[in-house]
């Protein structure tokens, strides 16, 4: 059983407000991350995380963002069990109450 922390769109965007650098893992297909992201998310679609695990590491922690939560959870539950310190924004973008950049 992987275990994963979660945090909540609130939370996220007010340690960005405080200046923490967050490593934000938006994993939403290409559309949906042009059509508007938190500012400085990286993106990796779902389907491509298992081909750009080079691009992570275990030594950091990553927040993982979707629309609503559901495939975000199921990144993180998949990094978790590989050994990865991630969590999953809960609610999604669908709950994040700040500005995006496109």
């Amino acid at each position: 059983m992987s275990t994963y922390g979660e945090i909540s769109a609130n939370e996220v965007n007010e340690q960005l407000k405080q200046g923490k650098k967050l490593n934000l893992i938006d994993v939403r297909e290409d559309e949906e991350y042009a059509g508007g992201r938190i500012p400085g998310a990286k993106h990796i679609p779902l389907g491509q995380i298992p081909a750009r695990l080079h691009e992570l590491d275990k030594e950091k922690e990553y927040i993982m963002v979707c629309r609503s939560g559901n495939r975000s959870g199921m990144a993180s539950e998949w990094l978790a069990e590989r050994g990865y310190n991630v969590k999953n924004m809960v609610g999604g973008m669908l709950e994040w109450p700040s500005s995006v950049e496109k």
